[in-house]
C-alpha cells in the first residue's frame, strides 16, 4: 500500500520504462508547434511584397504559410471586379485605382457568359489602364466540377500553378470555386479593394 504524498510533494516524475523517451518526444512535439522566428529582414521584404500585390502583410504572410508559395497571379470573377455592364464597361473607382497599382503578379479576369474573353479583356485592359489577361468564361454551371474546369481554362494558357493563385470573388459560392480548384486563397472582393 503505497502511503499518500506529504503537503508540496507531486509524486515526482513517473519511473517506469520509457518515460525519458516520451518526455523527449513530448518537449520535441512541443517545440515544433512553436513558430519559427523570422528574421526582420525577411519580414521587411514580404512586407514590401504585400504592398506590391496590394495585399496586407497579415493576408500575405496567411497564404505563404497555407501553400507555401509566392503569389503569382490574381484571377477576377465578375462580382469580384464588381463590373458594370453596359454600352460601356465601367469599374468601381476604388477598383481601377488598385488594380494598375498591383505589381510582380499576372491580373487575369472571367469574361462573364456570351463574351469573348479576348475581346473582354482588351475592353477591360484600357477601362482599368493595366493589363489583364481573360482566356475564359466565367462558370454558369452549379457545381464544383464546372468551376475547376474554368478556372484551369483560365490559368493553363499562362501555365500558372493553382495554388499559387489568389481568387476575388463576390458571392459567398464562389469561395468554393477556390477550394475546388486549390487555389492560394480566396478573397472577398470588399476585402481586398476595401480602402487602405
Amino acid at each position: 500500500m503505497t502511503r499518500p504524498p506529504t503537503l508540496g510533494h507531486n509524486r515526482g516524475p513517473a519511473l517506469e520504462p520509457g518515460a525519458g523517451w516520451r518526455g523527449y518526444c513530448w518537449r520535441r512535439a512541443k517545440a515544433d508547434l512553436r513558430p519559427a522566428r523570422v528574421p526582420i529582414e525577411m519580414v521587411r521584404v514580404r512586407m514590401r511584397r504585400a504592398r506590391e500585390l496590394g495585399l496586407t502583410y497579415p493576408q500575405y504572410a496567411s497564404i505563404l504559410a497555407g501553400t507555401g508559395r509566392d503569389v503569382m497571379a490574381f484571377l477576377y470573377t465578375v462580382e469580384g471586379l464588381q463590373i458594370r455592364l453596359s454600352r460601356q464597361l465601367r469599374l468601381p473607382p476604388e477598383v481601377a485605382a488598385k488594380l494598375p497599382e498591383i505589381k510582380g503578379a499576372a491580373q487575369i479576369a472571367f469574361a462573364p457568359s456570351g463574351e469573348v474573353p479576348q475581346d473582354f479583356a482588351a475592353e477591360l485592359s484600357q477601362v482599368a489602364r493595366t493589363p489583364l489577361t481573360a482566356h475564359a468564361m466565367q462558370p454558369d454551371a452549379p457545381g464544383w466540377g464546372a468551376a475547376r474546369r474554368a478556372i484551369r481554362a483560365a490559368l493553363d494558357p499562362a501555365r500558372l500553378p493553382s495554388n499559387a493563385v489568389v481568387l476575388i470573388g463576390g458571392p459567398a459560392e464562389q469561395e468554393g470555386w477556390a477550394e475546388a480548384a486549390s487555389m492560394a486563397r480566396y478573397l472577398p472582393t470588399d476585402t481586398f479593394f476595401a480602402p487602405s
